[in-house]
């Protein structure tokens, strides 16, 4: 028997099915997911603006909070766009090439994020822990180095995905139940052995994200140490709260993207459709929170906010 032709065995464009057996609501669906992502641009782009704008802004915490609102921008733009055409005109044929982008592109966002969040975790540890020493261990450059990391780890733990995918024999298979392209979902189209799939797909990018939660577990063990040495109950409320938008993160950003990963994996009796519906509000939830949730909690974001904004309305009255 003559051996496959990957190339001729590569379907040429691959199909979206949405959720299934949610077809006739897809009208519907799209009215929330659709807020959802034009709130996240306009909160996430806002945050971005402020923050180059204001020099008094150009720290450490804010600088990271930039990099975790491109990461946002980047996971849900994605993803959204092509859902909505998928929603509105039933255009839910991509190529093998864009999926396989879009593949890489959400797996390094959600990659990116997780390393995001535990720099901001070493940023709490320092800040509360050696206040001291925080200007001369959290410089620019060690904030440049830290978007570096950010950039090659995920790289390099996303892009083996693209190979493993572009291996495989799809023989004329190519519905994607889903409403994006993931990992798993174009793997199980094959008609070959995907063990390496699904054993990198799970072990790698998990263990990371694992490996991540683990270290700021540790960062806050260790913040919490600090704040109970604190003399006065003031000061430790006053540095507990310079967390508590860090914590909220946190909680957004890996309760449901863990839950939607295992849910995937190994909840076959969770219907098709929850698991779609919980993997699109993945791709929207920390996009549209992380701004709102800083934008609440920070005072200085608030008030720099408020300034910026003032001024821009009242140079644009003045013309």
């Amino acid at each position: 028997m003559p051996p496959f032709n990957l190339t001729s065995s590569t379907p040429a464009t691959f199909v979206l099915a949405g959720i299934p057996g949610m077809e006739k609501s897809h009208i519907w669906i799209s009215i929330p997911f659709c807020s959802m992502y034009l709130a996240a641009l306009l909160g996430n782009g806002a945050l971005l603006f402020v923050v180059s704008t204001e020099r008094s802004l150009h720290q450490p915490m804010y600088l990271l909070l930039s990099m975790l609102a491109v990461t946002d921008l980047m996971l849900s733009t994605t993803t959204v766009p092509k859902m909505l055409a998928l929603f509105w005109f039933s255009a839910g044929e991509i190529s093998f090439g864009a999926c396989l982008t879009q593949v890489f592109f959400l797996h390094f966002s959600f990659s990116a994020e997780s390393v995001i969040l535990m720099a901001m975790a070493f940023d709490r540890f320092v800040a509360i822990c050696y206040p001291l020493r925080y200007a001369a261990v959290l410089t620019q450059s060690a904030i440049v180095k830290t978007g570096l990391v950010v950039l090659l780890r995920s790289f390099c733990i996303i892009f083996p995905c693209v190979f493993l995918l572009k291996r495989l024999p799809f023989c004329g298979h190519n519905i994607i139940l889903h409403t994006y392209c993931e990992h798993m979902g174009i793997a199980r189209l094959a008609c070959a052995d995907i063990s390496v799939n699904i054993v990198y797909g799970l072990a790698v990018p998990f263990a990371a994200g694992v490996l991540d939660v683990v270290l700021i577990a540790v960062s806050y063990v260790l913040i919490l140490q600090a704040l109970f040495k604190l003399p006065s109950r003031t000061a430790r409320c006053k540095a507990f709260n310079t967390c508590v938008s860090h914590v909220c993160v946190i909680f957004l950003f890996y309760i449901p993207a863990f839950f939607t990963i295992l849910t995937h994996r190994f909840g076959q009796k969770i219907p098709h459709h929850v698991h779609i519906l919980l993997a699109n509000l993945y791709v929207l939830f920390p996009p549209l929170l992380n701004p709102i949730v800083y934008g609440v909690r920070m005072r200085q974001i608030k008030e720099k906010f408020m300034k910026v904004f003032l001024c821009s309305s009242v140079h644009f009255l003045k013309e």
